[in-house]
């Protein structure tokens, strides 16, 4: 008896080559995608629209007015008038200003170096391993998130006003300066005092940047005998000298701006806004009085350009001077 073979039929327009039934799949036209993209960039720019409005209105245009005034003699009540350069020689010529000037470098001198200092020394303590460690580091960030309130310098101008407790614990000491506020001389010391207590916000940059150093490190310098300032210095620095750069750059820019400390602790409006014989006239202090209290909106917008080209000046010297200090990994710059 024979075997019949038979072949299973081959299923018609189903080859390997051949379209599915609902046909090829069609490229979007070009007229098409023109239009979807333009419709997603009219959707991002409409949420982009409040920064937009923003920056036109609170940022741009106050600041094209200020460089336009910074050319006239404008009062805030008569219309501007053009004088050209005069503005920035009669500035020069002031004794006021110099004074200013000086104040507000020897401010950034002092206390950016010594807030940078606490805030790295808080922070290389607060790197170890210890119960309550969560703790400190809130306790001491603290104060940079209300220093610079104005109700934190009344308390501060009260702390270091005569026979307040500054003043009584220097008695205990022999100490017989009085208080610091009412002191021409002593109260630029109080201000430094403010800024460094404020070292919250670099000290947890700092922090961040101790925990990114490899302890393979520091366990091989421990077996060449390296003692703890010659780690400090060969490894610790280096290896966050990327940070510390970030940290004197952010710092040194704030204290080119301090204004509400200064001007509340010595002594707000009046004859008396920046310390008792201008002792705490620092730059934006004495800007404030001739914009505000002398009505010299031309003068204090041309003070003001001033300190936008000298604050980029500076920064631009410490970007040019990272090369020298700077270590970053390979390919990391």
């Amino acid at each position: 008896m024979g075997t019949t073979v038979t072949h299973a039929p081959a299923m018609e327009g189903l080859s390997q080559d051949s379209e599915p039934r609902h046909g090829p799949v069609q490229p979007e036209r070009p007229a098409a995608l023109t239009r979807r993209r333009r419709r997603e960039n009219l959707a991002g720019y409409l949420f982009m629209s409040p920064w937009i409005a923003g920056f036109l209105l609170l940022t741009a245009g106050p600041m094209s007015a200020s460089l336009y005034f910074a050319f006239t003699d404008y009062n805030l009540f008569d219309a501007p008038r053009w004088i050209g350069l005069d503005n920035f020689s009669e500035m020069f010529d002031d004794p006021r200003w110099r004074h200013s000037v000086q104040v507000t470098l020897w401010y950034v001198a002092v206390g950016t170096p010594l807030k940078l200092i606490a805030a790295l020394g808080v922070a290389l303590l607060l790197a170890q391993n210890r119960r309550g460690q969560a703790f400190y580091r809130a306790a001491f960030y603290a104060p940079s998130l209300i220093g610079a309130s104005v109700s934190v310098a009344i308390v501060w101008k009260a702390i270091f006003s005569d026979d307040a407790i500054v003043d009584r614990t220097q008695e205990i000491f022999g100490i017989d300066v009085g208080g610091w506020t009412g002191d021409p001389d002593m109260i630029i010391y109080s201000l430094v005092a403010l800024t460094v207590w404020q070292f919250g916000a670099p000290m947890v940059i700092f922090l961040a940047g101790l925990k990114q150093v490899p302890r393979e490190l520091y366990e091989a310098a421990e077996v060449d005998g390296a003692g703890t300032l010659r780690r400090f210095w060969n490894i610790t620095l280096p290896m966050i000298s990327p940070v510390l750069f970030f940290n004197v750059l952010l710092e040194t820019i704030h204290s080119f701006q301090i204004f509400s400390s200064a001007y509340i602790v010595g002594g707000g409006a009046g004859g008396n806004a920046c310390g008792p014989a201008d002792g705490s006239m620092v730059y934006t202090c004495y800007l404030y009085v001739q914009g505000f209290e002398n009505s010299r909106m031309g003068l204090a917008s041309a003070m003001a350009w001033l300190l936008l080209v000298a604050v980029a000046l500076v920064t631009a010297v410490l970007f040019w001077s990272q090369k020298r200090w700077v270590h970053y990994e390979e390919g990391a710059r």
